[in-house]
């Protein structure tokens, strides 16, 4: 993967993208810093299971995925020298045990740069459709929330200089969830990583840079899961599949194969390749377990898949992704986005339709307080 790794930095290159210098924090940072951000879910085309190093959420393989405006993450981030324990309140409950832990986990390493021992008070909301949709399981709000929360608190504790350092702030988005690191950079985006990749060097570059898919449609159709599925659960077991040494050895010609078709702006391949590669990750994660089988899916994915196959033999080309879970986002082009949502809607599901969105993004804070009711 290393080998892999080093290709697809040369056509990065080759298109010519550069990468700022991760910084070096020479000063202390604010022990009282305050301030909040938002990011939007990621919805995965070339998808990953599984984490070589678990404390820094490095994943055995790159992807790439493709953010989705249909919804996002507000989070605040305050320190105070004065709390003696970190405070966290996801949408509208105090959280505690993994949950804190996680979170905990993402803001010291921001601490430790910063060099400030500052408790935190964390609050952050999910928000689907402008409020009018569940959020589902799949959706790819742990993305955002990691996005969200890495930006807050860099930009409280290290200042928006800082934080204007995609590449710095990408890493960082990882430490919650991996596939934060391409919901801060936004867009299409491909996240560098193979086992044994140095921290700094594992992030998120957006592809699309020319705003080639403008005319992109993501039509999320939630849909919870049954068995109270966690993502956690899935990435322990899938490096114990017999499918994943080949799921990891396509991956170097797949990315390189995507970014081509980013340059081209050419949509159809990363629709069809995030179908193809849902069906192996799925394949992947249900094949883990030796006693207990993950199976993400749920009665209803299997109507949509069809739905998606009958809609191309009548001529519309729409594609599915689901990424850890049941929930589906559908992909196609905008002149056919109703047209496919109403069909959608009329087999009894909902649909909200919705674009590529940008990467993480500060919040004034005065806005953030009137949203998060604070």
């Amino acid at each position: 993967m290393h080998a892999a790794h080093d290709d697809i930095l040369d056509a990065l290159h080759r298109q010519g993208m550069t990468f700022p210098e991760y910084p070096v924090f020479d000063a202390p940072g604010n022990p009282r810093g305050k301030a909040a951000a938002r990011a939007h879910p990621m919805q995965g085309i070339l998808k990953y299971h599984g984490l070589s190093d678990w404390q820094w959420r490095i994943a055995f393989l790159p992807s790439i995925s493709v953010t989705n405006n249909i919804a996002y993450t507000l989070t605040w981030v305050e320190f105070d020298p004065d709390l003696r324990e970190d405070e966290a309140t996801i949408n509208g409950q105090r959280v505690t045990g993994r949950e804190l832990e996680r979170v905990r986990h993402s803001l010291n390493a921001v601490r430790n740069l910063a060099r400030v021992q500052s408790g935190a008070r964390v609050y952050s909301r999910n928000v689907v459709a402008e409020g009018k949709m569940q959020p589902g399981k799949g959706l790819g709000t742990s993305a955002s929330a990691s996005a969200a929360l890495a930006l807050a608190a860099i930009a409280a504790a290290l200042g928006e200089s800082a934080a204007r350092n995609w590449r710095f702030v990408s890493v960082m988005s990882r430490l919650l969830a991996g596939s934060g690191c391409r919901a801060a950079t936004g867009g299409i985006s491909l996240w560098l990583s193979y086992p044994g990749i140095p921290h700094e060097e594992s992030f998120a570059v957006r592809l699309d840079t020319a705003g080639q898919f403008r005319t992109l449609r993501l039509i999320t159709v939630p849909i919870d899961s049954r068995i109270g599925l966690r993502t956690e659960s899935a990435h322990a077991d899938a490096p114990n599949s017999p499918f994943f040494k080949c799921w990891l050895r396509n991956r170097r010609d797949e990315v390189l194969r995507c970014l081509e078709a980013v340059a081209q702006g050419d949509w159809l391949t990363l629709a069809q390749t995030a179908e193809r590669d849902s069906i192996a990750l799925h394949a992947v994660t249900m094949t883990g377990g030796s006693e207990h089988k993950i199976f993400a899916w749920e009665p209803e994915n299997i109507t949509l898949f069809r739905m998606c196959d009958d809609l191309r033999q009548q001529g519309i080309p729409v594609y599915f992704s689901t990424d850890t879970g049941p929930t589906t986002v559908l992909l196609c082009h905008q002149n056919d986005a109703e047209r496919i949502a109403e069909h959608i809607r009329s087999a009894g599901f909902d649909a909200a339709i919705g674009g590529v969105g940008d990467g993480a993004q500060l919040v004034d804070l005065d806005a953030a307080a009137r949203e998060l009711g604070l």
